[in-house]
């Protein structure tokens, strides 16, 4: 149905508004996240008997680095989902046309996935111990995101329904 497309073309556009945010914020207020990174970085707040403590990264530069990679990462998923929605729109009309134009906004959410399902939960809690700060721990906020994220990659891939509500038969 035509709704459901009109759905996952808003919600592909929505997710790209929010990453936008999300770079926006960390270049308009570049000190404030650089901190977050710092911290997890250098590891100054994990348990003080841990013994993965020879992992951290104490370089201000490759704080920066770190911090312009995901920067980086973001404005990209932003840019690649916004062409995503903008070619799912253009395309809404016509079903078939409509599952092509669908290849950008998955690339662009998948990006967004890997950004705090690798970037955050893995590397910076995992790796870098993140789980362990109070102060500097930012799962739950990564994994809030990828489960939104997941959730429209999702929605995004499934097939569209017709009015006898099964898929399109050029869909798997």
């Amino acid at each position: 149905m035509m709704i459901v497309r009109v759905s996952k073309s808003i919600l592909v556009g929505a997710v790209a508004l929010w990453v936008s945010l999300v770079a926006f914020g960390n270049i308009t207020d570049y000190g404030t996240n650089l901190a977050f990174v710092q911290h997890v970085l250098s590891m100054d707040t994990v348990f003080p008997d841990t013994t993965i403590k020879y992992r951290a990264i104490t370089n201000p530069t490759l704080h920066h680095a770190s911090y312009l990679l995901i920067i980086s990462a973001e404005v990209v998923a932003a840019i690649l989902c916004c062409a995503g929605a903008v070619q799912m729109f253009r395309k809404i009309a016509d079903p078939s046309a409509f599952i092509e134009a669908k290849g950008l906004a998955v690339i662009g959410l998948t990006v967004c996935l890997l950004i705090w399902l690798v970037g955050f939960i893995a590397i910076g809690g995992e790796w870098f111990g993140m789980w362990m700060s109070t102060q500097w721990n930012g799962i739950e906020s990564a994994f809030r995101f990828s489960a939104l994220i997941l959730g429209v990659l999702i929605y995004v891939v499934m097939p569209d329904s017709n009015r006898m509500g099964r898929g399109n038969a050029a869909e798997p």
